[in-house]
């Protein structure tokens, strides 16, 4: 029976933590996972992009923690995380679209209650043996990673100075 209980309880905890975390990210940046959750609108590209994206730290993550030093082992495990931390916050787009579609009168007043709810549903998913356990949240950091990054590139994107909009400074001027 203890062994039952503990593993119900890391698995428990694990979840929990997911959510935290979509709620941290929408947290402190509410604009970025709203603009995350519009990039879930082409769920392929987003997810060949995160997955384009992950692969190189990754694999030289994998590479530096089996080195013998405390610096390599840091580094490769820092190369690891990052991603992952990454894709978390993109998700968080996803958990928000999810939450969206469950709507209730109280977003309204408090927004953050639709990526709880989306990241509850979420993660009861995630209880899905095989697919649930493996595929599903893989698949969830890898496209919200490439969600953040489209929506990185296209904020870039759009802040470019267009000859439109463009307002020479005097040095430039003279």
């Amino acid at each position: 029976m203890a062994d039952v209980l503990k593993i119900l309880l890391i698995i428990l905890g694990i979840l929990t933590i997911y959510v935290s975390y979509w709620l941290l990210a929408e947290a402190l940046f509410p604009k970025l996972v709203e603009r995350a959750s519009h990039q879930y609108r082409r769920p392929v590209t987003i997810s060949l992009m995160g997955l384009g994206v992950a692969v190189v730290p990754v694999v030289l993550g994998l590479l530096f923690s089996k080195m013998p030093n405390p610096l390599a082992k840091v580094t490769g495990l820092t190369l690891i995380a990052v991603p992952i931390l990454l894709g978390l916050v993109g998700s968080a787009g996803f958990t928000l679209r999810i939450g969206a579609g469950l709507s209730s009168p109280a977003d309204a007043a408090q927004p953050w209650r639709r990526v709880l709810r989306g990241g509850i549903v979420l993660v009861c998913a995630f209880l899905l043996p095989i697919v649930g356990w493996f595929v599903l949240p893989i698949w969830v950091l890898v496209s919200g990673l490439g969600a953040l990054v489209c929506c990185l590139r296209e904020r870039s994107e759009t802040e470019k100075p267009t000859p439109a909009n463009f307002v020479p400074t005097p040095e430039a001027a003279g």
